[in-house]
């Protein structure tokens, strides 16, 4: 029995798997079992920042795995507290709440506003914004939050409390920011939507909304964060600081993890016994996360990263211009998105046939999120084969 065989034997069906088996990787490339090479550039959906198989990242983890693994969060830990520290240092925030995945820590920021605005204004004050095409996770809560209707098929009564307005509108946020709305959850960017960019000001004139009804502003940066626009978080890029921030995927360069970060004063609304788990913040995934950011933060990183995004923007302008398949190019930093005027899908079969991997979103676009160390010339190889397919 192949291996294909047996997944479809002993593992639910809920994935729309591509026709590969990957075996390992390095740094940008992944090869599959019979030795072919490709240039990835979805790394684990925006996960592998770092590349695959990053040897700060693997050396930190090999030597922490023969130290300390799990020890629960009943024990300080030294790489936790040092995690938090080192991520506090670098935005807004005051604490941190560890978790496994962006759906978690979307989780724990949904709980954490109706509790602070529980606390300070009363139990009327529970309902909570988000957008049309965000993408929070698949828990019940954060499927509820999610402005998208195909990831709630199936999963009524979905959850009290969650209102939906259009991304980038204003007015219309501000219509429903009534004395029941305790938080506005948004990505910066909208990655699964589309890689949607927010209109000018949008960001800081919600923060300015918040701010004079009393609501919490709460970002989404599961697939935004960790250096992924350019930026170390995206939010830095719009120069607008949430009240609370989620990061997840890339965290760990590939280890599940999770946080929650939060102004002090909303985070002392969660004590002993009001939230917690059992694997958040071990002293494995902390020991990974610390690499990533001493890596993301070191001298010239993010400098570095900004000069190749520009060429990738050049690039994909140059495809537009060469293809009529084409109807739209956008992005920031390593995160990019090519709107076709047909099904993305084949294309992302006939870029993957000449060892280049692509994802599609929405139907109708191909997304590009690249390992941050991505090269030049592989950025270059890039553009070649869209050429080719879109041609």
């Amino acid at each position: 029995m192949s291996l294909k065989e047996l997944e479809k034997q002993v593992i639910m069906q809920t994935y729309a798997r591509n026709d590969l088996v990957l075996v390992r990787g390095k740094g940008t490339r992944v090869w599959d079992e019979k030795d072919n090479e490709y240039l990835d550039f979805v790394a684990g959906i925006a996960v592998c920042n770092l590349g695959h198989a990053n040897e700060v990242v693997a050396d930190a983890v090999c030597k922490q795995a023969r130290t300390l693994v799990h020890t629960s969060n009943l024990y300080y830990t030294e790489p936790q507290v040092r995690l938090a520290r080192i991520l506090t240092e670098h935005c807004f925030a005051d604490k941190v709440f560890f978790c496994n995945s962006g759906a978690e820590a979307n989780e724990a920021a949904i709980k954490l506003a109706r509790k602070y605005a529980a606390g300070k204004y009363g139990k009327h004050r529970f309902r909570i914004i988000t957008t049309e095409m965000s993408f929070h996770g698949r828990t019940m809560a954060t499927l509820t939050a999610t402005g998208q209707a195909k990831v709630k098929n199936g999963f009524d009564p979905l959850l009290e409390g969650f209102l939906t307005v259009p991304f980038s509108d204003l007015e219309a946020a501000r219509r429903v920011m009534d004395d029941s709305v305790c938080a506005f959850l948004v990505e910066p960017i909208q990655g699964e939507g589309g890689v949607i960019l927010p209109s000018e000001g949008y960001l800081r004139g919600l923060k300015d909304l918040c701010r004079e009804r009393g609501i919490l502003l709460m970002f989404d940066e599961v697939q935004t964060g960790m250096g992924r626009t350019g930026a170390l978080f995206a939010h830095q890029v719009y120069g607008v600081e949430p009240d609370v921030m989620t990061l997840a995927k890339a965290l760990a360069n590939g280890l599940p993890m999770g946080a929650m970060l939060a102004r002090d004063e909303v985070a002392q609304v969660f004590g002993p016994g009001s939230h917690a788990t059992t694997f958040g913040g071990t002293p494995l995934v902390c020991t990974a996360a610390i690499a990533v950011m001493e890596t993301l933060t070191s001298e010239g990183f993010l400098e570095d990263l900004n000069r190749r995004s520009v060429l990738f923007e050049k690039g994909l302008l140059e495809v537009a211009r060469s293809s009529p398949m084409v109807k739209d190019v956008r992005g920031k930093g390593m995160i990019w998105a090519v709107d076709l005027n047909r099904e993305a899908k084949p294309f992302v079969v006939a870029a993957q046939s000449k060892g280049v991997l692509v994802n599609s979103v929405q139907e109708r676009t191909l997304r590009m999120t690249p390992p941050l160390t991505v090269t030049e010339a592989e950025i270059g190889r890039l553009m070649e084969v869209l050429k080719e397919i879109l041609g």
